[in-house]
């Protein structure tokens, strides 16, 4: 993870930077909530319902930051005449699933 040090040219809004927290803290308390599951040695069927809702939760979380990408990043590498950018943009689909 070479980019980890890149910073957007076009800082999140507090709405959006809150949304994205909030999101984040349920998917942390899902998590917290898998663990006490096998802690309570509850029923197998019971936990991967709830590993499928973190996963759809984060799938979604990630296609929210997808798409801020491609609105404001992936546009403002185009319009300044980077075309590569698009490449990264399939390689974080990929990524996506």
């Amino acid at each position: 993870m070479g980019d980890c040090c890149h910073k957007k040219h076009q800082p999140r809004d507090e709405k959006e930077i809150k949304q994205l927290t909030n999101r984040l803290h349920r998917m942390v308390g899902q998590l917290n909530g898998i663990e006490n599951m096998l802690k309570e040695n509850r029923y197998c069927g019971d936990i991967l319902v709830q590993v499928a809702a973190v996963e759809s939760a984060l799938q979604a979380f990630g296609y929210i930051v997808l798409q801020e990408h491609l609105n404001t990043c992936v546009v403002e590498d185009v319009q300044n005449g980077n075309t590569e950018i698009m490449s990264e943009v399939m390689d974080l689909v990929k990524k996506l699933k």
